[in-house]
């Protein structure tokens, strides 16, 4: 299931990174690896991708379902073993959608969403806590760790609800509720807790959301000359080019400041 690679530099420090295979985590990984500064555990479904991202210099591929707690448990084990500890945990893996509420499969997809834009991260956060709050010899230093953990949001986080994108909506807001009281419950142990609210970007997530409004169009019995009108509009969005370079900068700005900032918005408004 994994690719047994040892964390040699052990003055580097270590991240695991979820979503390691899609668009922006995928670049992440790539300018940590360029870095030299950390040996990155990414962790993703696609063998094919996870298999390339392992040429990288100082990069573990890591073979996980974040929506199966034994995969997840497997994982852990795996990052004990070859690391011992981590610096940091970004989260990545996520998922959008466009979808009727009360038409087709609304219900669905908000229960999908939830367990992986949110339920996801907190599996993580809970199975590979003790690996980012351990002082390196025998447990929790209250106050002292120099860990943190990323979430990667979103403008939709923030911004108020759309019609159609509902059960993305709900799961990044429920994303910055779990976020923001993660935060000041960590920082009586000194663990920075973050959150990155990009905005559009040209990724498998915004062009998943086209075919979806493609099908919600031409299987709606309610929202025909809607979702007409709105389409223009939807589409000069998802398709607006923000350059992914400037979210990877930010990224690692976050992953990097010795005092970061609680969030950090890119590619998106005020």
């Amino acid at each position: 299931m994994f690719r047994l690679e040892s964390c040699a530099e052990t003055s580097m420090k270590t991240l695991f990174i979820t979503g390691a295979t899609g668009g922006l985590g995928r670049l992440c990984v790539q300018a940590l690896s360029a870095s030299g500064r950390w040996t990155v555990f990414a962790a993703g479904r696609n063998p094919g991708k996870l298999e390339a991202l392992g040429r990288l210099p100082r990069v573990v591929p890591v073979k996980m379902d974040i929506l199966a707690e034994a995969s997840v448990r497997e994982a852990r084990e795996f990052v004990r073993e070859r690391a011992g500890s981590l610096d940091a945990i970004a989260h990545m893996a996520g998922a959008s959608s466009f979808v009727s509420l009360v038409e087709g499969k609304g219900l669905a997809e908000l229960s999908a969403l939830m367990e992986l834009n949110l339920i996801g991260a907190a599996r993580i956060n809970q199975a590979f806590f003790d690996l980012l709050a351990r002082d390196g010899s025998d447990g929790v230093l209250p106050g002292r760790s120099a860990g943190r953990i990323i979430h990667c949001s979103s403008e939709a986080g923030w911004m108020k609800t759309q019609p159609f994108a509902g059960p993305y909506y709900a799961s990044k807001h429920a994303l910055e509720a779990y976020n923001d009281s993660l935060r000041r419950e960590l920082m009586f142990l000194g663990i920075p807790v973050i959150v990155l609210r990009p905005g559009s970007f040209d990724t498998e997530l915004t062009r998943s959301v086209q075919d979806d409004f493609s099908r919600v169009e031409a299987g709606t019995a309610l929202y025909r000359d809607v979702l007409s009108r709105m389409k223009p509009l939807m589409l000069w969005e998802l398709t607006r080019r923000n350059d992914p370079e400037r979210f990877v900068r930010v990224f690692m700005r976050a992953l990097e400041a010795p005092r970061p900032r609680i969030s950090y918005k890119v590619g998106t408004g005020p």
